[in-house]
């Protein structure tokens, strides 16, 4: 029988219309607003190391990989095929490779490596750019860099940070005296506390009459990444909540009683292993004053928020980079979709969050490289509240942009969504922050002062933010409780005004403080007034690459 014309043997359509994938591209060539932010600063220095890793990051083989690990999960292994016990987690060997990547650009230690101005700046940079790649592999990084300082204060460590500092990535599961490099990570909560630490029931008994070396027995309800050499964690004694160095393997070579209990089913942040452990007389070492954990691990905690504001910002700059590509692509009823008017005003809208967002944290990076260390106590709590709160919603956005090819697995948006909300949690979620900078406001006024100080720097420029401000300044000694998320949110808004008076172009400033600050003209993206040049803002976000 003859094929007829609607015989299958034809193809039934012919696929256009359709945007292509974003790939091989430089993902920092393509950033205007990061590549100034670099040039204008002491950071320049940096510029190239930056662009290198945008670079590698925007090819096609290093997007894949990213993929890869977050298909293909950890996996725990309580025991050998002996039946000994390991408590090993396997990984894709995708993971390794980034992690390797990582350390050779030095995401976990470049400012502690390098005694130049800018170096954190330089950091962020790198670290803002891996995170727009692979989040979820991010977490050992960001923890091993800020328990770094807490390391640098106890003279018994001198060896590991030594081993953290070195370039190489070395993930074998063996004592630290056989190994050339190290990573750190963190178990501080426990089932019935939470972020109240202070709420802990594991218990450590001295070991020696100095009372440095201790045995701990208890839980850990949250422990990140259970796969590093050693872990910050907080237990009681006779003299309160103190905080220890516990390694996976004892210094005679044998295995620390530290026993992992599974690995946590988590909807996102899904390549990075979390897990639940249980101390059963696991050695461990004090660190700073005993019954002073809190203490201790207080500069550690600013520095995983302001990890926390890079990677949402990340999150929000690689949501927003896919939306620009498509839509300057895809047409929808004769037009395409970045001529389209409401289109524009939704582009613009996500253009300015994602700009204020970077400003913001790289304030934080300069305060760091500064040793502004007032300023950082409170743009920390601040900065965790309000950029890591507007990622979710804002790639929640994105998606609708890319229609159902936005909510897709096989898209990067997806995974971007469900990525978004763990910085929220991870280091206290809104609550805490709110209820910490309430703390700060009422016990560390030079705290609120570095603060208030900064955002009058921004004054005398823009009329509507003057008097926000001075309204704001008004309003924070009558603050309650109650009220905290409404005015840590107007915190925010106004930090993120200053940043962009400061050092962004005039149109963008003055645009996000119409639309933040001026008045409220709705509660989702899209609704800015006329007065802005819509496009300008749009161009001003993306290069496109060749």
């Amino acid at each position: 029988m003859k094929p007829t014309e609607h015989s299958c043997e034809h193809e039934t359509h012919k696929v256009f219309n359709q945007s292509v994938p974003l790939e091989n591209y430089n993902l920092l060539t393509t950033d205007p607003t990061l590549k100034d932010l670099l040039q204008s600063s002491q950071a320049e220095w940096g510029l190239e190391l930056v662009k290198q890793l945008g670079q590698t990051l925007g090819k096609s083989e290093w997007i894949k990989k990213g993929f890869q690990i977050n298909e293909y999960t950890p996996k725990f292994n309580s025991h050998d095929t002996r039946g000994h016990r390991i408590d090993e987690v396997d990984f894709h060997p995708a993971y390794h490779e980034l992690m390797q990547l990582a350390f050779e650009y030095q995401i976990p230690t470049l400012p502690w490596r390098q005694d130049k101005q800018g170096a954190h700046k330089v950091r962020m940079a790198l670290n803002y750019l891996y995170n727009q790649n692979e989040a979820g592999s991010a977490c050992p990084l960001t923890m091993t860099f800020a328990a770094f300082p807490v390391l640098g204060k106890n003279s018994f460590t001198e060896h590991l940070q030594q081993q953290i500092l070195n370039s190489k990535y070395d993930p074998a599961n063996r004592p630290l005296n056989q190994k050339d490099a190290a990573t750190l990570g963190m178990a501080m909560t426990e089932k019935q506390g939470g972020t109240d630490v202070r709420a802990n029931t594991s218990f450590a008994d001295p070991l020696d009459d100095d009372r440095q070396e201790f045995s701990i027995t208890g839980h850990k309800w949250f422990c990140s990444a259970p796969m590093c050499d050693a872990f910050l964690t907080l237990a009681q004694t006779e003299q309160g909540l103190s905080c220890f160095l516990l390694p996976r393997w004892k210094p005679d070579g044998s295995k620390n009683g530290m026993l992992v209990q599974r690995l946590k089913n988590k909807m996102g942040n899904r390549s990075n292993a979390s897990s639940e452990v249980e101390f059963r007389n696991a050695y461990a070492q004090l660190l700073g004053e005993e019954g002073r954990g809190v203490a201790v691990i207080i500069e550690m905690v600013a520095l995983t928020r302001y990890d926390c504001m890079i990677g949402s910002s990340a999150l929000m700059r690689q949501a927003l980079v896919q939306v620009i590509h498509h839509c300057s692509q895809r047409k929808v009823f004769g037009k395409t979709l970045i001529d389209q008017p409401l289109m524009q005003n939704v582009m613009a809208d996500l253009c300015l969050e994602s700009e204020a967002s970077l400003m913001m944290t790289a304030r934080v990076a300069d305060a760091l490289d500064n040793g502004e260390s007032d300023l950082v106590r409170l743009m920390t709590a601040v900065g965790k509240y309000w950029i890591c709160k507007r990622a979710s919603s804002f790639i929640g956005e994105a998606q609708e942009c890319l229609g159902g090819l936005g909510y897709i697995e096989d898209s990067i948006l997806s995974r971007l969504y469900r990525e978004a909300p763990v910085n929220s949690i991870w280091e206290g979620s809104g609550n805490v922050q709110c209820l910490d900078v309430l703390r700060a406001l009422h016990k560390e006024p030079e705290s609120l002062a570095a603060f208030m100080d900064e955002l009058q720097s921004a004054s005398g420029i823009n009329d509507d933010y003057d008097a926000y401000l001075q309204a704001l300044t008004t309003e924070l000694p009558q603050i309650n409780e109650s009220q905290a998320r409404f005015y840590v949110e107007r915190l925010g808004k106004a930090m993120a005004a200053c940043q962009l008076l400061k050092q962004s172009p005039e149109f963008v400033a003055n645009a996000y403080i119409e639309s933040r600050l001026k008045r409220a003209r709705g509660l989702n993206y899209g609704c800015l007034s006329d007065d802005i040049d819509l496009m300008s803002v749009i161009n001003r976000s993306f290069i496109a690459p060749n």
